[in-house]
């Protein structure tokens, strides 16, 4: 049976394979993970629709392959390559060989659903290797194609050896790294790695090549999955004529309520920071101007302004910058938003973002505050109308009082800028939503007026 590669959602039309969970010869059962790849929105596991051995693997790591791709073949157990029949003797059926023979490689529990085959379950067994000084299989050949082998017991030898690699040991490498083989023929399994845990480097690579580095501080990386789908959303917003205000607030009183939230006995275990205040606060604040929260429908040629705000949240991530979203964040109170900012955070940090928590997004919020960045002018994540900055904050000093009582104090300051599609939302939209957001930040109690 073949399986191919499957639309993990979203009407994504290719994938790279980063990372096969599995070997040739391995038995799995339903749902077990197979492999992760990288769409051009997140890191995807991708779990087993069949039960049985794992007959071949028809696309390598690295590999950026269409949807609908053959990309493993999976078949009965005794249709696994290097099966025997029962006349020939061989290490799988003999009897005395020691249970340290069969490994087993687990995987935690999941709770996970995708592309409709349920959630993740037993572990990948290991077929059992053969002792030490019996015929092995060719590690390429079993890679490529499953050739059914039939192999005698060779002589043991007298004295212990270590065991001879077999066709599951895989190489360490990155995809970039095991693309680089591929264009020059080297055999990854020859290459002895420098990287750390013995990884193979490109640098590696090239050595075994006979080509080595000319010049390595030059770095080239592939503009692939969540990196080129930043590159694309980036470029395509850039398109729509934007205009950016600032603001500076002092959010001394935010920085109060937060060490309040922080004691509390039902935050406990929750990460609270100015961000989920400044959540709530957008939320409130596209009530009163709900054009910040459109988009535009070129097609009908109408401004779409849904009833909800799926509220997207920018994380910087080693792929690539993503933005998931809190579905209907607004309906959301202040436990709950900072449950869903925790979850999501650490899911996108981790690159464990399904594609349908990437998708819908209807405002964001960028936070170069935690860089120690003052602030900046964002860029909208394309198909929304506005998008949120949020810069450090600092401790300035402040005039507060008003007339004889005027006085200069320490206060917390943070900068806040809004970028908007001038098309949709003018000036004084985008002023009005900034003054709301700017109110509740100086006095979160006056949200009780919102």
């Amino acid at each position: 049976m073949e399986f191919r590669l499957p639309d993990p959602g979203e009407g994504l039309v290719e994938a790279e394979i980063v990372e096969w969970k599995v070997a040739v010869g391995d038995v799995v059962a339903v749902n077990d993970v197979l492999l992760e790849i990288e769409t051009a929105k997140s890191l995807v596991e991708l779990p087993s629709p069949f039960a049985g051995v794992v007959q071949e693997i028809l696309a390598p790591a690295g590999q950026v392959v269409p949807v609908g791709t053959p990309i493993i073949r999976i078949g009965a157990d005794e249709e696994a390559p290097g099966s025997t029949t029962p006349a020939a003797p061989d290490v799988l059926a003999d009897a005395s060989a020691s249970p340290s023979a069969v490994a087993t490689a687990k995987t935690e529990d999941s709770g996970a659903v995708l592309v409709g085959y349920g959630a993740r379950g037993a572990a990948v067994s290991r077929r059992a290797r053969r002792q030490p000084g019996a015929a092995v299989p060719d590690a390429a050949a079993a890679a490529v194609a499953a050739v059914p082998q039939v192999s005698a017991p060779a002589p043991v030898p007298t004295a212990p050896t270590a065991p001879a690699p077999t066709s599951t040991e895989v190489p360490r490498a990155k995809p970039p790294v095991r693309r680089v083989a591929r264009d020059l023929g080297v055999d990854l399994s020859t290459v002895v790695g420098t990287g750390p845990d013995g990884t193979i480097t490109a640098a590696d690579v090239l050595t075994a090549a006979g080509r080595p580095p000319q010049n390595p501080a030059v770095q080239r990386i592939p503009l692939r999955g969540v990196r080129r789908a930043m590159f694309q959303s980036m470029t395509a917003s850039l398109a729509v004529p934007q205009a950016t205000a600032f603001v500076e607030v002092d959010v001394t009183a935010t920085m109060q309520l937060i060490d309040t939230l922080r004691r509390r006995r039902d935050f406990t275990g929750l990460k609270v920071s100015p961000l989920v205040i400044f959540a709530k606060a957008a939320c409130l604040a596209i009530e009163r101007v709900p054009e910040i929260n459109s988009r535009y429908d070129a097609a009908a040629d109408e401004m779409v302004i849904p009833t909800d705000v799926n509220l997207g949240i920018a994380a910087a991530t080693p792929r690539g910058l993503v933005v998931p979203n809190i579905k209907r964040a607004n309906q959301l109170n202040l436990l709950e938003l900072t449950r869903g900012l925790n979850d999501m955070v650490a899911l996108a940090r981790e690159g464990r973002v399904q594609p349908s928590d990437l998708a819908g997004g209807t405002f964001s919020i960028t936070n170069v505050g935690v860089f120690g960045v003052d602030g900046g002018t964002p860029i909208m994540n394309n198909g929304e109308a506005a998008i949120m900055c949020l810069g450090t904050i600092l401790r300035k000093p402040w005039v507060v009082g008003e007339g004889d009582q005027e006085r200069i104090e320490p206060r917390s300051v943070c900068t806040v800028s809004l970028t908007f599609d001038h098309r949709l939302v003018d000036g004084e939209m985008g002023s009005k939503f900034l003054a709301d957001v700017s109110t509740i930040m100086a006095d979160p109690a006056l949200a009780l007026l919102f």
